[in-house]
């Protein structure tokens, strides 16, 4: 088993990154993937704002994906549920493989993201 180590990580706007999955948005790092040795993810996600998404469905190869929103709203469409508003407050358990897309979202958005394994494999789907 993976040693647990404590962390702290205070918000920090200089911490979010340009190098996530989705070049229209930002992410900031919770420090919870070197916590767990990798077995968990989370970050922030926000808008860049001006920035929209092209509507790419994917899927992701993980165990667990959950999205709560924190600020602002997000459009996702789920094979098989439709299309999805989320606002602040929204939580979205997304199971694994699901084939989505994130296909609007306000400027403001924020949302926590939290996934098992942190780092998983991302594919374009049909």
């Amino acid at each position: 088993m993976t040693e647990m180590r404590f962390t702290v990580s205070h918000a920090d706007d200089s911490a979010f990154r340009h190098d996530g999955l989705r070049p229209f948005f930002e992410y900031r790092d919770l420090g919870i993937r070197e916590a767990t040795g990798g077995m968990v993810g989370a970050h922030v996600i926000r808008a860049r704002p001006g920035e929209e998404s092209p509507g790419v469905r994917h899927t992701h190869a993980l165990q667990f994906q959950m999205v709560y929103v924190l600020k602002g709203w997000v459009k996702f469409a789920y094979e098989g549920q439709g299309e999805v508003t989320l606002r602040a407050g929204s939580c979205v358990h997304q199971p694994p493989g699901i084939r989505h897309a994130e296909i609007a979202h306000s400027d403001d958005l924020e949302m926590l993201e939290i996934t098992l394994p942190a780092e998983f494999e991302t594919a374009m789907a049909e």
